[in-house]
């Protein structure tokens, strides 16, 4: 295992076998969204991407309490209050945006315990989640008075649709992991003590498949979900055509014709 430097001792990045792990690291404030974290992410999000090893990205939180309970509060004060540090405050939102756009590789986000607003944002970011039976879910924007941002509604109304947008977003009540899998805010619920056994063998899985058959899918569904005047076609299908002139392409063939898994580079 390798572990990456974020800079900072609340962002850890573990590397091991293709698998990166991002693990949100405040277990005494339930890893609660600092401002550090925030502007660490970028920088990690980036160094993953260039980093040919890594195949597949979790997301997890330290200790068993959260995964992310939301933004750090206390520093609501200095960072969300003032107009001119409320716009730095969302410039750092926005690098970080575009940091998980630019990351083409797949994210796993690995869910217990707490799960809430701007932790539950972190979480729609990822491909897939998976959560244990005690995860709780929620954004307690109206309860806190903030006002909540077009992005975020975007992220929710494109997983859970309008009706339960609406619900979660008016109420600012939690929702426990059970309901959160019924209305498709995460893939599936599992006992706490099988989520890292499951999660890593869906890792596993999707590690030892074709890269760039991975990230053309990753590519397309991202541009399925654009409005249709909006999607680059052209780019996804010069990324399948990729695929089918790869090594790769012709290692699958032969080791299905050999019967035996298929030892995939990349290229």
């Amino acid at each position: 295992m390798t572990r990456l430097d974020s800079g900072t001792d609340k962002l850890l990045v573990d590397v091991d076998g293709g698998v990166a792990r991002v693990t949100f690291n405040q277990p005494e404030k339930r890893n609660a969204l600092s401002v550090e974290m925030r502007a660490a992410l970028p920088r990690v999000l980036s160094a993953l991407q260039q980093n040919a090893d890594v195949r597949v990205v979790v997301l997890t939180g330290a200790g068993t309490e959260a995964f992310v309970s939301g933004a750090d509060i206390s520093e609501f004060g200095a960072q969300r209050t003032a107009p001119e540090a409320r716009r730095d405050y969302d410039r750092g939102a926005a690098e970080a945006g575009r940091a998980w756009l630019a990351l083409e590789k797949p994210v796993i986000a690995m869910i217990r315990g707490y799960c809430m607003g701007g932790g539950l944002l972190t979480a729609l970011q990822a491909d897939v989640r998976i959560a244990a039976e005690d995860a709780q879910f929620g954004v307690p924007a109206a309860r806190l008075g903030l006002g909540y941002g077009m992005g975020g509604v975007e992220a929710l109304l494109e997983v859970v649709g309008a009706a339960w947008t609406a619900e979660i977003l008016f109420s600012a009540r939690r929702l426990d992991a059970r309901l959160a899998e019924r209305i498709g805010l995460v893939n599936r619920v599992v006992a706490a003590d099988r989520l890292e056994g499951e999660v890593g063998e869906l890792a596993r899985a999707i590690r030892d498949n074709a890269p760039l058959t991975v990230a053309a899918c990753k590519a397309a569904l991202r541009e399925a979900r654009r409005e249709p005047g909006k999607r680059d076609a052209a780019r996804v299908a010069a990324l399948v055509e990729a695929c089918f002139r790869s090594e790769d392409y012709r290692e699958g063939q032969r080791a299905f014709a050999e019967k035996r898994r298929p030892k995939f580079s990349g290229h």
